[in-house]
């Protein structure tokens, strides 16, 4: 057999027992990480509770030392990607691209997402939400529903997965095409010498393709290292009654496309505030102007989730005895079907015991989504 490029380098790397993202890189030190991406981390590690609380005080070169980011006294690759500004420096690829197509060849509108991984991810699924993907719409009584094509919780979990696993060596972008009817993931890479799809598909143990990287984003409670990640995409589309994904390892990456079901409601209208218009009606228009990047958008709440994002954001944590209070509720069953599920399915609140969802210490905050949207809300004025 013979290996040429990066096939050579990973046979290479292996005979010494090495990874890819675990190589030291003696040309960049501490000095040229990005502080804001390293806090960050100690930010969410803090709320993944999977760092001690001791070592997310210690400086930034013993913190990376522990989560075995250091050679000796060097960076390794990992260390460089998730936390320096702008990695592509030194890896050629490490972006994302998002088009959005009329056809194969017909390419209307692009973004490329740069930065660290962590922000990649974050970057990526703020552009597809806002961007990319048209919520359908739908009413019951006067609370409003919105539903994507593609359920938020599949798709991040599509998009750390690749992320994470991705053959960086390839030099080659993470791709994602978006059509009228499907959007498209593909992450270059190659399964382990001895999987085929099959297994993939089915019940595995965890084998990331980058160690070092996969831990961190763990540390960060962004994945489990349990290799459920493909199972977590297909049973969240399942649950919400969305088209299953369909996987393809075709030689040189891994698909993973997200064909549309029918739009929820009869009112179908973009999620980034354009005019109520059908796919069509979008896509001409998108073809004589090109949007921009990073459109202003503050996407519409039902009012009960409006409610509790104010709430959160005068008391940044609340349980729901606490809410019930101050909201005058006695019900606990209408709290969790009017508030707390639509707030959480949404993505605007999250649970401070993600691992103990039924503990009677649990509590509620916003998300870095929810903040977005709170900033976002008109003032109210205060009553005379």
């Amino acid at each position: 057999q013979e290996l040429k490029g990066a096939a050579l380098d990973k046979f290479l790397l292996r005979k010494y027992g090495k990874h890819w993202d675990g190589v030291p890189v003696p040309y960049v030190g501490f000095s040229d990480l990005d502080p804001a991406a390293i806090k960050s981390f100690r930010r969410q590690a803090a709320k993944s509770g999977r760092v001690g609380a001791e070592l997310l005080t210690e400086k930034d070169a013993l913190l990376l030392e522990k989560l075995h980011l250091m050679d000796g006294r060097y960076l390794k690759r990992a260390a460089v990607l998730l936390f320096h500004g702008d990695p592509e420096k030194y890896t050629t690829g490490a972006c994302l691209k998002i088009g959005f197509f009329r056809t194969d060849s017909d390419l209307l509108y692009h973004d490329v997402v740069q930065g660290d991984l962590f922000a990649q991810a974050d970057k990526a699924l703020d552009l597809l939400l806002t961007k990319y993907l048209r919520a359908g719409i739908s009413y019951r009584g006067l609370q409003r529903f919105e539903r994507f094509p593609v359920p938020e919780a599949a798709l991040r979990e599509a998009l750390v997965n690749a992320i994470v696993h991705k053959d960086y060596a390839a030099a080659t972008p993470i791709q994602i095409s978006v059509y009228e009817d499907k959007l498209m993931l593909w992450n270059p890479g190659q399964l382990p010498s001895d999987w085929s799809l099959e297994r993939l598909l089915r019940k595995h143990a965890s084998q990331p393709a980058n160690p070092d990287i996969a831990n961190a984003f763990f540390r960060a409670g962004r994945i489990e290292a349990w290799g459920r990640g493909i199972e977590l995409i297909r049973s969240t589309c399942l649950e919400v009654g969305a088209p299953s994904p369909r996987f393809v390892h075709d030689g040189t990456g891994l698909w993973v496309e997200f064909p549309f079901g029918p739009k929820a409601g009869d009112s179908v209208e973009p999620n980034s505030g354009r005019s109520q218009a059908g796919v069509g009606s979008m896509v001409d228009a998108a073809s004589r102007r090109t949007p921009p990047v990073t459109p202003p958008v503050t996407p519409p709440v039902a009012p009960p989730v409006e409610i509790l994002i104010r709430l959160l954001g005068k008391r940044p944590v609340l349980g729901s005895t606490e809410i019930r209070a101050l909201l005058g509720l006695k019900d606990r069953a209408h709290l969790r079907q009017r508030y707390l599920v639509p707030a959480l399915a949404d993505g605007v609140i999250e649970l401070t015991l993600p691992d103990k969802p039924h503990s009677r210490l649990q509590q509620y905050r916003l998300t870095d989504k929810g903040a977005r949207l709170l900033a976002g809300l008109p003032t109210r004025k205060a009553k005379p």
